[in-house]
């Protein structure tokens, strides 16, 4: 029996997603994009859960993007359903977003990625939607929808130009040509750009930092965040307060200086 085109594992608090075709340069079929969609919501939902690693398949891409020759036809209405895929695709028109991109998200527990080589179309768009990016010397990035004709629709023309400058938001979207590793983090879509074989090592360092940490204020840390954008000084103020009251008044607030205090480490429990 062949492996899903999609892995999902749990381990000690971190959920990892890996895309698995490698033969197509793991880019993403219906399956795929089906297959992500319900190990989005398990990991939203399981309370155990802490932070994601996404990650890559073999060498030679993170996901090459949307599988053009299967995915793009489907949407574009090029092609008729054929399994049960292909119909639970289409019989939900915001999965592709919500999965492939997470666009509109409400994932508030941290994401982390492990480029491990090209980062193209829908996978430049979801890495958009990712905390932490960890990139690979040999990672190269593209948002290359208009140069098939068609405009990015997970996102990018709204999120990139709020994450790097515009003129780089817009060499992105427009130009549409492939950002190598470095020139990615200089204008800081990316954290760190690490030797191949360290990739998911180093992604793997942040997410463990993470799940250590307390769950319920990390969550709420990046809910301010995300919850913010866009708003007043004034209001986005409120939503800090509101969650401050909120974990300050969790177990967690009294475990944590409990155990600096005992000069051990914390049990964190969520709560």
């Amino acid at each position: 029996m062949s492996a899903p085109v999609l892995q999902y594992e749990k381990r000690d608090h971190i959920a990892y997603i890996t895309f698995n075709r490698p033969e197509r340069r793991n880019a993403m079929n219906p399956e795929m994009i089906c297959r992500l969609a319900d190990a989005w919501e398990d990991f939203n939902t399981d309370d155990d859960m802490r932070v994601a690693l996404v990650t890559g398949a073999g060498t030679e891409a993170f996901t090459a993007g949307a599988d053009l020759k299967t995915m793009i036809p489907l949407l574009s209405g090029a092609r008729e359903p054929e399994d049960e895929w292909d119909f639970r695709l289409l019989a939900d028109d915001q999965k592709v977003s919500r999965a492939a991109t997470l666009k509109n998200s409400t994932i508030y527990k941290p994401i982390v990625a492990a480029i491990n080589g090209p980062c193209l179309g829908a996978g430049s768009e979801l890495l958009q939607a990712i905390d932490i990016r960890i990139a690979g010397e040999q990672a190269s990035f593209a948002v290359n929808e208009v140069a098939l004709g068609f405009m990015p629709g997970g996102g990018s023309a709204v999120r990139l130009a709020r994450q790097i400058p515009y003129c780089m938001a817009m060499q992105f979207l427009l130009v549409a040509d492939k950002i190598g590793a470095e020139d990615a983090h200089r204008m800081g879509f990316v954290n760190e750009v690490v030797p191949v074989d360290e990739v998911l090592a180093r992604a793997q360092w942040y997410a463990e930092r993470i799940a250590a940490n307390g769950p319920l204020a990390v969550r709420k840390t990046k809910e301010t965040v995300l919850r913010t954008l866009g708003l007043s000084w004034e209001e986005a103020y409120e939503v800090e307060a509101e969650n401050c009251v909120i974990t300050m008044g969790s177990e967690d607030a009294k475990e944590g200086p409990l155990a600096f205090a005992e000069k051990r480490m914390p049990r964190f429990t969520g709560k």
